[in-house]
C-alpha cells in the first residue's frame, strides 16, 4: 500500500495519539501528575539510558539517534514511536536529552546496534555540543563545558572559563567579548562537526538517513544574520555542512514544523510545573506529527530499496 494512503488512514488517530493522554493497548508511558514516566533502560552494555520501553533487538528495527527531540522529553508519543506504529516495525529510541555526535561516536554498544539496523535515522544535531581542539565537553552530558584548551584560552586571554559551565552560555560569554574571535571558534566548531559526522556515519553504515528537524530552515544563511543567533538549532550547522555528507546517506529529510503546528505550544506536552518554561522552548506534539508525517514515506521507500 501507498506510504500516502497508509498516512491518509492512520493520520487522525496518530495525531490524537499525540496530544491527548489515550490508554489504549499501544500506550508506552504513564502519565501521573502531568508528568512523564520514560521507562529508561540501557542496551548490549551501553553506559547510557535510553528511553524505554527497551525494545527487542532479536527482530528487524529501525534505530532514532539524535538530541532532545529525539527523546521526545515532555512528549508522550514521539515521532520515533508515531514511525513505529505505522511502519509496524520495531523502532528503538536512542535520543538523548541535550546529547551531541560526540555520546554516540564513544558509545560501542550503540554502534553495532545501528550497524545491525534496517535502517538508522540520525538527526542533525548542533555542532556546539563536541568536544574540539577550543574546547572539551562531558562525554555523556554532551552540553556541559569541561575545560578551555591552551589555544582557546590564548585567543580569549580576557575570558574566565572557570565561570562557565554550559556550552551554549560559554560561546555567549566570547561572542559578546569579541565577533572577529568569535568566528574563528564558528569555523573550528564546523569543521569538527563534519569530521564527526563522517566517523559516525561511517561506524552506523550507509543504510542512514538524516533528519533536520528543526524551527529554522536549512541554509547557508550567515549565522549573525539569524536575529536569534545563539538559540537557533542546529546550532552553527549550514545546508553546505549537510549536503556534504549526503554521498554516505541514502537520503536527507528536511521537516521545518508549520505555524500551526507551532502555535500548538505545550498542548498535548506532559510536564512538572517547575519545567514550564522548558517545555514551552521545545517543539510540541503536533511537531513531533509533523515529523512523522515526513519520515514515513522516506523509511518506507529505504526499507524496500535495502
Amino acid at each position: 500500500m501507498p506510504a500516502f494512503i497508509i498516512w491518509q488512514i492512520i493520520s487522525p488517530k496518530l495525531r490524537a495519539d499525540a496530544v491527548n493522554k489515550g490508554t489504549d493497548s499501544m500506550k508506552q508511558e504513564t502519565i501521573e501528575n502531568d508528568e512523564l514516566s520514560y521507562s529508561p533502560c540501557r542496551y548490549n552494555g551501553s553506559r547510557m539510558l535510553f528511553r524505554g520501553p527497551r525494545k527487542r533487538l532479536d527482530m528487524p528495527y529501525i534505530c532514532f539517534v539524535g538530541g532532545t527531540e529525539t527523546y521526545g522529553k515532555f512528549i508522550e508519543r514521539p515521532f520515533p514511536g508515531l514511525v513505529e506504529k505505522a511502519v509496524r516495525q520495531t523502532c528503538v529510541n536512542f535520543g538523548c536529552v541535550n546529547g551531541g555526535i560526540d555520546v554516540f561516536v564513544k558509545d560501542r554498544a550503540v554502534l553495532d546496534i545501528c550497524n545491525q539496523a534496517e535502517l538508522t535515522v540520525l538527526q542533525i544535531m548542533g555542532a556546539q555540543n563536541l568536544s574540539n581542539r577550543f574546547y572539551s565537553v562531558h562525554p555523556r552530558r554532551n552540553d556541559r563545558f569541561l575545560r578551555a584548551s591552551t589555544v582557546l584560552q590564548a585567543i580569549y586571554h580576557d575570558v574566565d572559563f572557570s565561570e562557565l559551565s554550559f556550552n551554549r552560555h560559554m560561546l555567549g560569554a566570547l561572542h559578546a567579548k569579541s565577533l572577529d574571535r568569535f568566528e574563528t571558534v564558528i569555523a573550528e566548531l564546523r569543521e569538527a562537526w563534519v569530521a564527526r559526522m563522517k566517523t559516525l556515519i561511517g561506524h552506523v553504515g550507509n543504510h542512514c538517513v538524516l533528519l533536520w528537524f528543526s524551527e529554522d530552515q536549512m541554509s547557508d544563511e550567515h549565522w549573525s544574520e539569524n536575529p536569534n543567533q545563539l538559540q537557533t538549532d542546529p546550532l552553527f550547522i549550514t545546508a553546505t555542512m549537510v549536503e556534504e555528507l549526503r554521498p554516505m546517506v541514502r537520503q536527507i529529510v528536511e521537516v521545518n514544523p508549520s505555524e500551526a503546528a507551532m502555535a500548538q505550544g505545550t498542548r498535548g506536552m506532559f510536564f512538572p510545573t517547575s519545567q514550564e518554561r522548558a517545555a514551552t522552548e521545545m517543539m510540541g506534539a503536533e511537531c513531533h506529527v509533523e515529523a512523522a508525517r515526513a519520515l514515513i514515506p522516506a523509511i518506507r521507500d529505504n526499507l524496500y530499496s535495502i
